[in-house]
């Protein structure tokens, strides 16, 4: 019942922190020293009031820490700095691991619970770290000094000097990373019962096995785990205790190995005992079969070492019923194409993706991307496991056709002719005409005073047999042979060279067009188009 007890401690704890910590602040005195003695002092207190009450059963009120009380102790965890002592504490201490906050970011707020428990544990471990939390926002002149710029951010002090956080947003993975930073990247295991209780609290890790910690293969593993941000090295010298924790060890007297909790639960290190391969064998094989997406992990798959990735996006119930086929195709794929599903209930990370392709979630989808062309691509038949496997060898082997979106193609024609990206190529490219192509979008501010000004010169050539007037919505669609990027942008496709159109000004105004249409284009006999022989100024 005590450890129940302890359990539901820290449980409400971390429950009145997620309400609390945003508000409340810790008073503390000018001098740095003693703000961090005061801090040891109230949270030894606390340890002595436990461990007089762990004995009971966790039942009587007697035995409890009222609400206050934790409270209390959830705030002293994390040191608060301000204006007054923020750089004091910085560079007093050997080593501050900072969060800079707003209380009005929700980022923030979804960080600070787990910012807390990291610093708990990092406590309970031993650690000599000071963890502290700034709000940069009534402090901002301590925010500026110490270089936090955007909320949350996550700094690393050593001796005064700032390293950017470069690890996860689960508490595990913040201790793990700061472990790393500040001399302990590598946890050993001298037990079978400490190898028991690591694999009850570690999901994934690299083990290694090594007759003696010394040596050039160790001196490479040891560097390999103090530069990767994000997994557990644990090590050890005895095959049974790395057995416990990988099964498939052999007889080597030297051996690294990945743990994850995945069907494909063991992957061995083959490669030689250098730290950049061993970096490369955790980057490729890191990832699950299927890596469902989240607000935590989306940094890290959109950085991955593997740049072909297969996007799934459907509901949580379609994805329960695809699992089983997604992780089957993506097998023989795995250190080849990264396999992300996509919930379509969370629209901030699914609703940039299908806007990119000009899709709504209507039944699951499927789409690709090769991060080093910067290509995209579509499945655009029915998700079955035969349609699956081949757009993932065609990735794989280069020869799928990108996807390029486009709106449905009209029916109508008008004096302005609607171009979408299926008819790029009839209605431009391979059209016999001169095209004069407004391309726009319908958030640009100045799209609609240009389009009107095109309407008045589509006009005033109207019935010139070898001229055509279009227009482009870019947001909507789009064309390998259409690369723009700034809004609006005019081009004049002349009829015999439809592979260099004319960039015109937009500022031009209407009689500079029809002097640049009238130089531009020849009737059939050669002669340029004149006033005289077209005069429609009546109609502007």
């Amino acid at each position: 019942m005590a450890t129940s007890w302890r359990v539901l401690r820290v449980t409400l704890l971390l429950f009145l922190l997620v309400r609390c910590l945003s508000v409340a602040s810790i008073t503390l005195i000018d001098d740095a020293d003693d703000d961090l003695e005061g801090l040891e002092e109230l949270l030894a207190i606390d340890e002595e009031e436990e461990q007089k009450g762990g004995g009971g059963d966790g039942g009587g009120a007697s035995n409890r820490s009222s609400e206050a009380d934790l409270l209390r102790r959830a705030q002293r965890i994390v040191l608060e700095l301000s204006n007054e002592n923020a750089k004091k504490v910085v560079d007093s201490n050997e080593a501050v691991l900072l969060l800079g906050y707003t209380p009005w970011c929700p980022k923030s707020a979804e960080l600070m619970p787990r910012f807390a428990e990291a610093a708990t544990t990092l406590r309970e471990m031993g650690s000599s770290l000071v963890v502290a939390k700034l709000d940069a926002e009534r402090h901002a002149k301590a925010a500026s000094l110490l270089g936090i710029k955007g909320f949350p951010t996550i700094l690393l002090f050593t001796n005064g000097t700032a390293l950017a956080y470069r690890g996860g947003f689960t508490k595990e993975e913040i201790v793990i990373w700061a472990r790393k930073k500040t001399g302990v990247p590598v946890i050993r295991l001298s037990s079978i019962n400490d190898a028991e209780e690591f694999l009850r609290q570690h999901q994934i890790f690299i083990v290694g096995l090594f007759e003696k910690y010394e040596g050039p293969e160790h001196v490479e593993f040891v560097k390999a785990a103090t530069t990767d941000n994000e997994i557990q090295f644990v090590e050890t010298n005895d095959i049974n205790i790395a057995k416990v924790l990988f099964p498939e060890v052999g007889t080597e007297k030297k051996f690294i190995g990945l743990v994850k909790s995945e069907p494909e639960r063991y992957e061995k290190f083959v490669d030689n005992f250098e730290e950049q391969k061993i970096l490369q064998f955790v980057d490729y094989n890191k990832f699950p079969l299927v890596t469902v997406l989240t607000e935590q992990n989306s940094a890290r798959v959109y950085s991955s070492t593997i740049k072909l990735q297969v996007f799934i996006f459907a509901a949580a119930n379609e994805f329960k019923d695809l699992y089983p086929l997604l992780q089957d195709v993506a097998r023989p794929y795995k250190t080849n194409i990264m396999f992300v599903y996509v919930d379509n209930a969370e629209d901030n990370l699914a609703k940039p993706f299908l806007t990119l392709y000009g899709l709504e979630a209507e039944k699951p989808i499927v789409t690709a991307f090769d991060n080093r062309i910067g290509s995209k691509y579509l499945l655009e038949s029915d998700l079955t496991r035969n349609t699956l496997e081949e757009f993932c060898s065609g990735l794989l082997y280069g020869y799928l056709p990108p996807y390029f979106k486009s709106e449905p193609i009209p029916n109508e024609k008008g004096l302005i002719e609607k171009v979408v990206g299926k008819t790029f190529n009839a209605s431009v490219l391979d059209s016999s005409e001169n095209i004069f192509l407004e391309v726009y979008t319908p958030w640009c501010f100045d799209c609609e005073a240009t389009s009107k000004q095109i309407e008045k010169l589509a006009k005033h050539f109207k019935g010139l047999e070898n001229l055509k007037f279009a227009r482009i919505d870019a947001s909507s669609n789009e064309h390998p042979k259409l690369q723009i990027n700034n809004y609006p942008t005019l081009l004049f496709y002349p009829a015999g060279d439809k592979s260099n159109p004319i960039k015109v000004s937009k500022k031009s105004n209407l009689k500079e067009l029809i002097a640049f249409i009238n130089k531009n284009i020849r009737s059939d006999d050669g002669r340029g188009i004149t006033d005289s022989n077209h005069n429609k100024k009546d109609e502007l």
